[in-house]
């Protein structure tokens, strides 16, 4: 009896030595700013400066419509996240999945989640790679503009030097410095976006039909609801985020969060809102699908927005990328029993970058992307997943206003899921029939 004692208490020290090893749960003494600053990295990124051009798929009527209708889903779908954190007593769902696990058991909860959220977290990594290859090059053609071109395949590469170097710093609160200069310069360009698009308007502009056939404008319409999705993905990381963040019972970790995440849907509207329409007011249907590459002068300050985008992406990635670092070693050493090790840490997370990068360099079509992964896997982990687990959980009465509006959001969600990829698709095989691999 005495030695079955001794082997769970040497099996309970490995756990936990275990966990201070991993990426999420080896330090919880973050603030609740370190929140805000982690949610609006991972949000105001790439998805902002695409939000003009959704707009100019969608028009007034169904932009205006799309746009704040996804702000409250998911506002309403964080705030059930942050909350079943710790709804166990005695227990916190640190990761996405842990949650997935408790409503529908441990093997489909797994099966569910866990493919949802690596599809997320990856693709956005590889946008991420995109954008600030582009970003990039959009600086040194601003800068040099008599220059020989230079390929993007080169910018993307340079991009991914940052990552290489970043991504071996160990945990969520290692990284709170980079996530707090992300977080500050993307509501800067985002400032840069619609103030400068506001000084350039004044020209004749259209706000029809982009395209003269009809099936074009629906798929297009389509791709632009997965942009828009795509622009609330910040609900992968919440959890993840959340675990950071020290808890007792007077003081449980939701009350920090809370006040951080709604510090941060705040800045979010702050960033989103002026930017979409003030940029599609601005250039109509003539807008790109990344707002800085429509802007012209003041030369110097665009090229700063540009690096400014630079930077933020550079804090995104890893905000997006330390779950699936997490998923991988814990993977690595609690089934294929690997000792944890730098060793170990170095060599996957270089892979990863890698991986992320040979992707992007391949195809680097940043409206595309955004439109078929925003709707494919950003839509379900954001907009009604969490009122899935809600309402399993939670088992609210039926037809009372809790499920009604749990299940409003459900429908929203599956329709996004099951439409916008379809148009994001379209626009990548529609670019990929001019597109030269590595040019």
């Amino acid at each position: 009896m005495e030695k079955g004692g001794d082997n769970e208490d040497k099996r309970r020290e490995e756990e936990k030595a275990i966990d201070e090893w991993l990426p999420i749960t080896s330090d919880r003494n973050a603030k609740w700013w370190y929140s805000t600053m982690h949610n609006v990295t991972a949000m105001v990124g790439a998805g902002v400066l695409s939000l003009p051009y959704a707009m100019s798929q969608m028009g007034w009527l169904f932009g205006v419509t799309v746009l704040l209708l996804s702000w409250i889903i998911t506002f309403y779908t964080i705030w059930q996240m942050v909350e079943m954190h710790e709804m166990i007593p005695g227990k916190r769902f640190d990761r996405y999945h842990e949650l997935g696990q408790y409503a529908f058991g441990e093997k489909l909860g797994l099966w569910i989640v866990v493919p949802q959220q690596i599809v997320v977290e990856v693709s956005t990594c590889i946008i991420y790679m995109v954008t600030g290859g582009k970003s990039l090059k959009k600086f040194q053609e601003i800068l040099f503009p008599n220059a020989k071109p230079i390929k993007l395949t080169y910018f993307i590469l340079i991009f991914s030097s940052f990552q290489f170097i970043l991504s071996h710093l160990p945990n969520f609160n290692s990284i709170s410095s980079v996530s707090f200069v992300a977080a500050i310069l993307s509501m800067t360009y985002s400032a840069i976006a619609w103030t400068v698009s506001l000084k350039e308007s004044g020209r004749e502009v259209s706000y029809g039909p982009t395209s003269e056939k009809t099936s074009d404008n629906v798929f297009m319409f389509l791709s632009a609801l997965g942009n828009v999705a795509f622009a609330y993905a910040g609900h992968n990381v919440v959890l993840e985020i959340q675990a950071t963040i020290p808890s007792t019972e007077d003081a449980p970790s939701k009350k920090a969060m809370w006040k951080g995440v709604l510090t941060a849907y705040i800045i979010v509207a702050l960033c989103y809102l002026p930017v979409a329409f003030i940029g599609y007011w601005g250039f109509g249907n003539g807008v790109d699908d990344n707002i800085l590459l429509t802007l012209h002068t003041p030369t110097w300050l665009i090229a700063t927005a540009n690096i400014f985008v630079v930077a933020h992406v550079i804090g995104s990635y890893q905000v997006y990328a330390m779950p699936v670092f997490d998923m991988i070693e814990t993977y690595a050493v609690k089934s294929l029993r690997y000792k944890p090790s730098t060793i170990l840490r170095v060599c996957v997370r270089t892979v990863f970058v890698a991986f992320t990068l040979v992707v992007g360099m391949t195809i680097p079509f940043f409206g595309g992307l955004m439109g078929f992964f925003g709707g494919f896997a950003l839509a379900p982990t954001s907009y009604y997943l969490p009122c899935i687990i809600w309402l399993i959980i939670k088992k609210p009465r039926r037809f009372g206003l809790s499920w009604c509006t749990n299940w409003l959001c459900i429908i929203v969600g599956v329709l996004l899921t099951l439409t916008s990829p379809i148009g994001g698709l379209w626009s990548i095989i529609k670019s990929a029939k001019t597109y030269r691999f590595y040019t």
